[in-house]
């Protein structure tokens, strides 16, 4: 916890990279969840994730660290160790140490790709996944575009981000829109959806003014999976992906891809002016520099307009152990597989 956020870190899948930023071979040191990591990719193709340092004598697996086949193989004596944490190879060794026959011996993390990026799972008591990664149709479908992708990193946390997504007054006085959106939402386990109704003014291809109507579906997956799926006159999928780095600093990724559409025709226009609309004109550049300073107010000064804040409060906790103010000590595992929400 922090003095600025309260709540502890919350546990769950979270985005660390795309899958094609890292090669076959390729290692890499990562910091995530207030701790170091090391990232491989095996000959085979497989992912490994795990604790920086050799358990034979210490040594920094990221730092000279190589992939030999489908193993990390450690610089200091060339001890091997495949995804698994399981030695694979001690060069110099008649046979192996009893303790590595017997199981694993380097600590890993649990890693998946889905969606063309890297997921790690993060609990703060080790538990293994409660649930998965979502998976989006539109990223395997041809008539979709490759996704265009935008990263921040500033202070803040997992929820201030999500909660974002409810807070619909803010959407007038931060990103400009016309009025204050209405919408709906609903919540099943670890699943939030919401409808969100938007009027916005457009211009056509004579360039006479006239009112449109949006739909936006926006579904809450776990504490670091979240999408947003317009449908309509255009169609295309943002996908938002928030990952702690430490308690009070976050990595924001934007993700989007949109139905591909005939160049310079009107959908195509209004496609990249509503993608726009999400990035630097009154988009997600508008919102940072408030999360960048704000605090947690546990008991905030609400009024009738604002969005389901504190029902989200309610549905957002079952993804800290123990609670978001520590209030409850369970384990978490069962507050993970039921809803908080009446």
């Amino acid at each position: 916890m922090s003095k600025r956020f309260p709540m502890p870190m919350p546990f769950g899948w979270f985005c660390i990279g795309y899958s094609d930023e890292l090669a076959v071979g390729e290692v890499r040191n990562v910091y995530y969840f207030n701790r170091d990591m090391v990232l491989f990719r095996t000959e085979d193709g497989s992912l490994g994730l795990t604790e920086p340092y050799c358990p034979h004598l210490g040594a920094h697996l990221g730092h000279g660290g190589e992939v030999v086949g489908n193993s990390i193989r450690c610089p200091f004596h060339h001890w091997s160790y495949d995804t698994k944490g399981k030695v694979t190879d001690v060069p110099y060794a008649k046979r192996m140490p009893p303790r590595a026959e017997k199981a694993p011996c380097l600590k890993v993390y649990p890693v998946q790709e889905k969606n063309q990026a890297i997921w790690a799972w993060y609990h703060p008591q080790e538990l293994e996944p409660l649930f998965d990664v979502q998976e989006h149709s539109q990223l395997s479908d041809a008539r979709w575009s490759a996704l265009a992708r935008h990263q921040w990193e500033f202070d803040s946390c997992p929820q201030e981000i999500a909660e974002n997504g409810v807070d619909t007054a803010h959407f007038k006085y931060i990103h400009n829109q016309e009025n204050v959106p209405q919408g709906e939402s609903s919540y099943d386990g670890i699943k939030r959806n919401s409808n969100v109704f938007v009027t916005r003014t457009e211009i056509d291809e004579s360039g006479r003014e006239y009112q449109r109507d949006y739909v936006t579906a926006v579904t809450q997956y776990g504490s670091g999976q979240k999408w947003v799926d317009y449908r309509g006159d255009i169609d295309y999928l943002l996908i938002v992906l928030v990952t702690p780095v430490t308690d009070e600093k976050v990595e924001l990724r934007f993700a989007i891809s949109h139905r591909i559409y005939a160049e310079n025709s009107q959908q195509e226009r209004l496609c990249r002016e509503a993608i726009g609309r999400h990035l630097v004109h009154g988009g997600v550049v508008t919102d940072i520099p408030v999360w960048h300073k704000k605090i947690h107010l546990r008991e905030p000064l609400l009024c009738d307009g604002d969005g389901p804040i504190m029902q989200f409060r309610k549905y957002y906790a079952q993804f800290y152990v123990g609670g978001p103010y520590g209030a409850d000590k369970s384990d978490g595992e069962t507050e993970a597989r039921k809803s908080l929400v009446s």
